[in-house]
């Protein structure tokens, strides 16, 4: 194929994939704990440190997730000690990170919100090899503690005090998921963009929902799904000119439309199974239920 033989273009596959892995194994803990919004209050703060990586001249996907993992660490710790709700802690991310991304890019020489436009809608054409590099790295590290430590992820979102009375470090757990969504809100910066990142990590996982019932999966479906839009998304860019995270999330949206349309006469037929199972059962004694019936 034509796209394959561009280097950039090789580039922003493997990005693509790298975002469709990364954004839903997270995601699938996110929403399992009700912070579908988490991603949007990271993205708008990354966009500091985006800021900061042109005002001081150093990689701008680095710089964003130092500043978005102080962020999600700040943001946990402020809900875990009950001093304020989540839904203010994330109401202080989105408007001083989108603020302070905003005042510091007007301050680097030659900087202008233009400069912030690829990083908050995505765009193939900028993503270098030491992105994709630094891309690799970072994902490598969500996928990681996603998956190499889900039992424990999945026991904290499903129930902390549980989790804390089984010895389980609850708080660091916490800390380590704010922390892996930072990291998985820059790896999806050049592709899906800063301000489009949530959707990743949500509407896969949502979709995945539909079909499937078990958490491990979920998490199979969400990542397959993603990783589907994302390679799709990130090919249609090239072939028809137009915004890269804008199409990958619309993908997601049409495979969750269908994914809703077809779950309805499954979730149907597998009533009608359980129903019909339950009926043989009262038709059909347990064995030596007859020997407790009186002659």
């Amino acid at each position: 194929m034509e796209l394959l033989d561009l280097a950039f273009m090789q580039r922003a596959l493997i990005a693509a994939a790298l975002v469709g892995i990364t954004a839903p194994a997270i995601g699938t803990y996110l929403v399992q704990r009700r912070q579908a919004l988490m991603g949007d209050g990271l993205g708008h703060v990354a966009m500091t440190g985006v800021a900061l990586g042109f005002l001081l001249h150093v990689s701008p996907v680095w710089m964003a997730t130092l500043v978005a993992v102080l962020g999600a660490v700040g943001m946990e710790l402020i809900r875990s000690r009950g001093k304020t709700s989540g839904d203010v802690a994330l109401a202080i991310l989105f408007y001083g990170g989108l603020a302070g991304g905003v005042m510091i890019i007007n301050l680097a020489p030659g900087g202008s919100t233009t400069n912030l436009i690829s990083a908050m809608f995505g765009s193939i054409t900028t993503v270098s090899s030491a992105d994709v590099t630094a891309m690799a790295i970072l994902a490598a590290f969500v996928v990681a503690v996603t998956i190499g430590l889900r039992r424990q992820l999945f026991a904290v979102c499903q129930d902390e005090e549980f989790a804390r009375v089984t010895g389980l470090p609850v708080r660091a757990l916490n800390l380590l998921i704010a922390v892996t969504a930072a990291v998985t809100v820059t790896v999806a910066m050049r592709i899906v963009g800063l301000l489009l990142v949530s959707a990743m990590m949500v509407i896969p996982v949502a979709a995945a929902q539909r079909m499937t019932r078990g958490f491990a999966a979920t998490l199979g479906l969400a990542i397959a799904i993603s990783v589907a839009v994302s390679l799709s998304g990130t090919a249609a860019t090239y072939w028809i000119d137009v915004p890269s995270g804008a199409t990958i999330v619309l993908l997601a949206i049409a495979v969750f439309a269908a994914m809703t349309a077809l779950s309805a006469p499954l979730a149907r037929r597998r009533a009608r199974a359980a129903s019909a199972a339950e009926a043989d059962g009262r038709l059909c004694p347990r064995d030596g239920a007859a020997d407790d019936v009186k002659v």
